[in-house]
């Protein structure tokens, strides 16, 4: 399967059985980031999480049991 990264708008090929490509597929929401740009971005993120002027929101999951 050939796709297309969202940023750098790369294309590659993935194995069209695999996982990823079953989301792409299946849910058109879903995209597609290269190896290169999701290292990039990752750097980037930790290098603002260690300067303690960003807060990371990580959403909170809440249990149907509990109030």
């Amino acid at each position: 399967m050939r796709v297309q990264c969202v940023i750098c708008d790369t294309i590659e090929k993935i194995d069209s059985y695999c996982l990823q490509a079953k989301r792409l597929r299946n849910r058109r929401i879903n995209t597609f980031m290269c190896g290169t740009c999701h290292e990039r971005i990752a750097e980037n993120t930790k290098k603002r999480l260690d300067s303690g002027q960003f807060k990371f929101h990580r959403e909170r999951k809440k249990e149907k049991h509990l109030p």
